[in-house]
C-alpha cells in the first residue's frame, strides 16, 4: 500500500477525523487511525465506539490499494509540523508505515486493520437531504442548551424531530429550553420522529459541516444517526430514552411583552453579571413602562444597577433570572430586536426575534 498527497489536501480531512479519537482508551486501536486506498480515493476512520467519522480524499498522484491503522496523533502532528506545499509521500512496509517528505522521514507503528472496530450499519428507516448550512444552523442556535453530566442521560443531547416537512431540533438541561427548527425541501413525514443525539455527536457534526449550500443527507435508524457528503460519513449512535415533553415547558399566553434591542440588552446584562452572585449568577429584572431595570447583589455586598429603554406597557413586574442562560440566549440570536414574553414572577420567559419565531428559547425564574 502506498500514495502521495499534498501536506494541504490531507491536513483538513485528517483533523476532521481526528477529533473524534480518544487518547485515553482501554482499546489502543482506537487511539489509531484506518488509512484505507481503493481504487484512488483516500479514505480515514476515526471512532470512539460512539461516534464514527470517515473523511474522503480523491488522490492525483498513483496509488496503490490496502488499509492499516496509524496512531493518530503522531500522523496528524508530522502533517502539522511539515512545511506547506510539502508532498507526502506514504507507504506500508513491513507492518511499518514509512512517511517521507522533503528531506524528512518518519517510521509510525501500526496495528492491524482487522482490529479496527466498524460500526454497525444499522437499518435506514427515514433520511432527507438539506443545505449544510441548516444543520450548522440549528446546533449552534440550540447547542448551548444541552445538559452536561446530568443522571437524566437523555438530557446530554439534542432531539431531533422530523415531522410533515420540518426539522425541529430541542436542547434543555432542565432549567432552560432551546428550540430551533427549519423547513425541509421534497420532504414530508407523515408520522412524527424522534431521535436523541449523543452530546458529542451533535458537537463532532457541527465541527465536520460547513456554512454553505452543500447539501449533507442525513439518515436516521433505529439505534444510529448517519449524515453524508461527498467529503465525510459521519456516524452515531443514538440516546436510548423518552425526551421530556418539550411542549408543556414553552410558555403560552403571556400577557407581558417586551421588546427590545438586542444588542443593548446584551451589554447590560453583561455589565449586570460582573457583579452577580458567582455561584448562583441571579438577577433581578424589574419591568416597567418602556424601561428594564436590572439589580445585581453578591455575598461581598456589592451591587450593579442598569437601565435599558424597551417597547412595554402595562403592569410593573419583578422577576429573578439566572443571568448566564439570558446571555446565552441574546448571544445565539441573530436578530436586531428580541421579544421577551412574561406572565408573572413565578413564571418561565418566552424570549424569540421579534421578528421570527423559527426560534424560541424558555428561561425558568430564579428566587432571589
Amino acid at each position: 500500500m502506498k500514495f502521495s498527497v499534498q501536506r494541504e489536501a490531507i491536513l483538513k480531512p485528517l483533523l476532521m477525523v481526528g477529533g473524534v479519537v480518544e487518547r485515553r482508551h482501554t482499546l489502543p486501536v482506537l487511539a489509531n487511525i484506518l488509512v484505507s486506498v481503493q481504487d484512488g480515493q483516500l479514505s480515514m476512520t476515526g471512532t470512539d465506539l460512539e461516534v464514527e467519522i470517515v473523511a474522503r480524499l480523491q488522490l492525483e498522484a498513483d496509488s496503490s490499494n490496502g488499509e492499516i491503522t496509524v496512531p493518530a496523533k503522531k500522523f496528524i502532528d508530522i502533517c502539522r509540523a511539515l512545511p506547506d506545499g510539502s508532498q507526502i509521500d506514504f507507504v506500508l512496509d513491513e507492518q511499518k508505515v514509512v512517511l517521507k517528505s522533503g528531506k524528512s522521514r518518519f517510521t509510525l507503528s501500526t496495528l492491524a486493520a482487522s482490529e479496527f472496530p466498524a460500526v454497525e450499519e444499522g437499518t435506514q428507516e427515514h433520511s432527507f437531504s438539506c443545505s449544510q448550512a441548516s444543520i450548522k444552523a440549528l446546533i449552534d442556535k440550540t447547542g448551548f442548551a444541552m445538559a452536561q453530566q446530568d443522571v437524566r442521560y437523555y438530557l446530554n443531547g439534542m432531539l431531533w424531530e422530523l415531522e410533515q416537512n420540518k426539522l425541529r431540533v430541542v436542547a434543555t438541561d432542565g432549567h432552560r429550553l432551546a428550540l430551533a427548527s427549519t423547513e425541509l425541501e421534497q420532504a414530508d413525514f407523515s408520522s412524527l420522529v424522534q431521535a436523541i443525539l449523543p452530546r458529542k455527536g451533535v458537537i463532532e457534526l457541527s465541527r465536520l459541516v460547513a456554512d454553505g449550500d452543500e447539501q449533507v443527507e442525513i439518515i436516521l435508524g433505529k439505534n444510529h444517526v448517519r449524515a453524508k457528503t461527498a467529503a465525510f460519513t459521519f456516524t452515531s449512535k443514538l440516546v436510548e430514552g423518552k425526551f421530556p415533553n418539550y411542549s408543556q415547558v414553552i410558555p403560552r399566553g403571556g400577557d407581558k411583552i417586551v421588546i427590545g434591542d438586542r444588542i443593548e440588552l446584551k451589554q447590560a446584562f453583561s455589565r449586570t453579571a460582573i457583579l452577580s452572585n458567582e455561584k448562583y449568577r441571579g438577577v433581578r429584572l424589574l419591568v416597567e413602562n418602556n424601561q428594564i431595570t436590572l439589580v445585581a447583589n453578591n455575598p461581598e455586598q456589592e451591587e450593579a444597577e442598569d437601565h435599558v429603554a424597551v417597547d412595554y406597557v402595562g403592569e410593573n413586574l419583578e422577576v429573578g433570572f439566572n443571568i448566564s442562560y439570558l446571555l446565552d440566549v441574546v448571544n445565539v440570536l441573530s436578530c436586531e430586536k428580541a421579544k421577551i414574553t412574561l406572565s408573572d414572577a413565578n413564571s418561565s420567559a418566552l424570549i424569540q426575534d421579534a421578528e421570527d419565531d423559527q426560534a424560541s428559547y424558555v428561561v425558568m425564574p430564579m428566587r432571589l
